[in-house]
């Protein structure tokens, strides 16, 4: 109930009978949800109002009941879990494969910045950065001090002009002692990954949107980690 209304005007608005709206009023009244005012109109109460907001949190959890019984929220604090309804309006990318794709698909379409939490960075993706960071895109970057390294990436560092951009503060990077979820976003779209039960990060599955809430829930979450993070040690990582 977005403003106050008669039950008539419900049963219309839903295509249902006037006795089924009146019922549920009357449950929703009975819960303190909403109240029946003078002229007949009900109208939400402020705890009504404190329940609506927290619908998309549940809709998330209850729309991804199947994926949380192999995943976790890892080391996410509270204060992000608090606000886990934000991701209700994303769809989840499944197969290494895709999540690759989208994966690309967030870098090639960044125009201002691509910023990022990772555990690991597959070659092919090191390469398609630096090309949208010679063409003026930002670039931060925050990896784990136990990531994967696949073999070959300082050649291909030095080959590809990495060195030169980062002397240059085109790009940035730090590093986190563990990184159990990671995020990745541009102006535009953001994606995902939260760990499986272990903790350990999963690139098989990718929550992937253009929604601001979406993406605005993964900018603050990588502010977070940003802030909480420490300058970056490349002795730390191994091939």
């Amino acid at each position: 109930i977005k403003k106050p209304s008669r039950v008539t005007t419900m049963a219309k608005k839903f295509n249902v009978t006037a006795q089924e709206i009146h019922r549920n009023f009357e449950r929703m009244v009975n819960s303190g949800l909403i109240t029946k005012q003078k002229d007949n109109n009900y109208a939400l109460t402020t705890f009504g109002r404190a329940i609506c907001t927290q619908i998309h949190s549940v809709s998330f959890l209850s729309q991804n009941k199947k994926y949380l019984k192999t995943h976790g929220f890892g080391n996410t604090p509270p204060k992000f879990l608090r606000r886990i309804g934000d991701l209700s309006n994303s769809k989840e990318i499944t197969g290494v494969s895709k999540v690759l794709e989208t994966w690309k698909k967030i870098y090639r379409s960044a125009d201002e910045y691509i910023f990022n939490v990772l555990d690991e960075t597959p070659l092919d993706l090191i390469e398609l950065m630096i090309k949208r960071v010679k063409r003026g895109t930002k670039y931060r970057h925050i990896i784990s001090e136990n990531a994967s390294i696949p073999k070959g990436r300082k050649k291909l560092l030095e080959k590809t002009g990495f060195y030169p951009l980062l002397e240059a503060e085109k790009i940035q990077r730090r590093m986190l002692h563990t990184v159990q979820v990671s995020v990745i976003i541009n102006e535009k779209s953001a994606g995902l990954m939260f760990p499986d039960l272990t903790g350990k990060p999963d690139l098989r599955s990718m929550f992937y949107s253009e929604d601001e809430s979406f993406r605005e829930w993964c900018m603050d979450y990588f502010k977070y980690c940003w802030n909480a993070s420490d300058p970056f040690k490349e002795f730390k990582l191994k091939e």
